[in-house]
């Protein structure tokens, strides 16, 4: 339904108006007594555009704070619903699927199948926070425009229907023979007294005061919008990392996604003595760490980063003892001591190769149990790696790794050299004897096992760890845009929460003042403002006699 734009006093107002830009006059039932709505001052705004566009139905789609409501409900929801369980970032060396299948049962898998396990790194979660932030801009822009516009070309003559229909009014008829322009000026040097900046017209006045208040709400928009930036810039490679990893003592490992190793040094546990402990623990036996760290050596690496096939090229750039609550950090990244478990595990042994039948060694080799070279040299032999089980087992008669960790390492080579099928004979090695008598090395081996033998000396040539490091690794260069954000956020709460922007008008016609007045909030504390301000200008009325229209006669 449309209407006429033009008001009584000959202004042209664009669609959309409620109020004239000019005078205040009501466009809309102007013979109506109701309470002027005063939002905007009654501005267009775009969102309600006759025959809109396309993109004006997007906006418009945005701009509704209906949507925006639901838009937050619903990424809440979904933010609940992603802490139900574990999210799969929190794991360590576990499989996902049967992790949520053997800890949660059916609605764990339902839960994992349905995508929850990565909530808030998911593409659906995301477009969620960036249409809460489109839908802020959008909402802001389509409401601080025309606010801007109303606050910043105020008339101070306002139209009779304007004053008598806010919600703080009065008409009264001034003391016989009073000068109006004169009572107008004292009206106004009281006002000034009480911080309202006053402009005059003759007889007609506008005071207002705490303006930037109306501002606060869009500053929380800012702060919001920066905020969600901050959020979103997370998904930018690089910009943020929550991992968890597990370093063996003594080995060295790369920090995914990055080009960072570290290595574990050594690793320190101290137990409480069993007199400090509670007579509860005692009972049950139990193991309490006082305190555990982790001798850590951070490397840039230069060259050979990712390439398993050669070593990489590391340079130190840090060294930091890590503890709980103090972690290694270097440059953003920042390594947590989480969490420790004893399990003794393999990190390399220096292997013989010899002739068993004649006992001659023709030299040895060091074999990491961690990204092991694809070749190795050995005097006159050739061992090239064809497979590398970290925890070996059975499938179904085929060899498999149980595990990613060195538990029951197995390495399968193909060895060229003296007295050897040209195309190389395969070879099964297992570092622990437990595992080559268990799984019968030299029978599988053959007759290969006749001529060559790989074996370790002594245990100079093990390097065993006995403690594995759990660290939590963080990488988050948006938090410094997420501060930045809730600290604007919390500026715009207090403009708008400490302060109120109040405005007060008048205009004397022939011996009759209206006044009128309005505020975002507390209009208790305006009308007993104006009420002061009207007696020390000898006027007296009741606070309660300004509300809704009320006369002094």
């Amino acid at each position: 339904m449309f209407y006429n734009t033009k008001c009584d006093c000959g202004h042209q107002n664009p669609t959309g108006t409620t109020l004239c830009e000019s005078c205040g006059n009501p466009l809309i039932d102007s013979e109506g007594r109701d309470i002027l709505e005063m939002r905007y001052d009654g501005m267009a705004r775009r969102s309600q555009k006759s025959n809109p566009s396309l993109l004006d139905k997007v906006w418009n789609f945005f701009s509704s704070v209906k949507i925006a409501v639901w838009i937050i409900f619903i990424t809440l929801l979904a933010s609940a619903v992603g802490t139900i369980y574990p999210q799969e970032n929190t794991f360590l060396d576990m499989d996902p699927a049967q992790y949520y299948a053997q800890s949660y049962g059916k609605l764990g898998t339902i839960y994992y199948q349905l995508g929850f396990s990565h909530t808030f790194s998911s593409w659906w979660f995301i477009t969620l926070l960036f249409m809460i932030g489109t839908s802020l801009v959008i909402c802001s822009l389509d409401r601080v425009l025309p606010l801007y516009r109303a606050l910043s070309k105020q008339q101070i003559r306002k139209h009779l229907n304007f004053l008598t229909r806010q919600k703080v009014t009065l008409a009264a008829e001034l003391p016989p023979g009073t000068n109006e322009t004169e009572w107008t000026n004292q009206f106004g040097a009281i006002l000034r007294k009480k911080n309202y900046r006053v402009h005059t017209d003759g007889s007609a006045l506008l005071a207002e005061k705490y303006r930037f208040s109306r501002w606060g709400p869009y500053i929380n928009h800012i702060g919001l919008i920066i905020f969600l930036l901050g959020v979103l810039m997370r998904s930018i490679p690089g910009w943020h990392m929550d991992e968890y990893m597990g370093v063996l003592e003594g080995e060295t490992k790369q920090i995914p996604h990055t080009s960072y190793f570290i290595k574990n040094e050594k690793f320190t546990l101290e137990l409480y003595d069993e007199k400090e402990l509670p007579e509860s623990v005692k009972a049950k036996g139990q193991v309490v760490a006082k305190t555990y760290e982790t001798k850590a050596v951070l490397y840039h690496c230069s060259a050979n980063c990712d390439d398993p096939t050669k070593e990489p090229v590391l340079e130190e750039v840090h060294k930091a003892d890590i503890l709980v609550n103090h972690p290694l950090s270097y440059k953003g990244l920042q390594a947590y001591q989480f969490d420790y478990k004893y399990a003794p595990l393999l990190i390399s042994v220096k292997p013989t190769l010899s002739n068993p039948a004649t006992g001659e060694q023709y030299g040895s080799f060091e074999l990491p149990m961690n990204n092991p070279k694809d070749v190795y040299k050995v005097g006159p032999y050739t061992l090239t790696l064809k497979g590398y089980f970290p925890e070996f087992g059975l499938e179904k008669g085929q060899p498999i790794s149980k595990s990613n960790e060195p538990k029951a390492p197995a390495f399968i080579f193909s060895i060229t050299g003296p007295g050897l099928a040209a195309a190389g004979e395969p070879y099964l090695y297992f570092p622990r004897q437990i595992d080559k008598e268990a799984f019968s090395q030299d029978t599988i081996n053959g007759a290969v096992a006749q001529k060559l033998k790989l074996s370790v000396g002594s245990m100079e040539g093990v390097k065993l760890s006995e403690y594995t490091t759990y660290l939590n690794l963080r990488v988050d260069k948006a938090m410094p845009y997420i501060w930045v954000g809730s600290a604007i956020f919390m500026i715009g709460v207090i403009m708008g929460f400490y302060w109120q922007h109040r405005r007060i008008w008048i205009r004397i016609d022939g011996g009759k003042l209206t006044l009128g007045g309005h505020t975002n909030k507390n209009w208790f504390g305006l009308r007993n403002e104006v009420a002061a301000a009207l007696k020390k200008n000898h006027i007296e009325v009741l606070p309660k006699s300004l509300d809704n229209g009320g006369n002094q006669g």
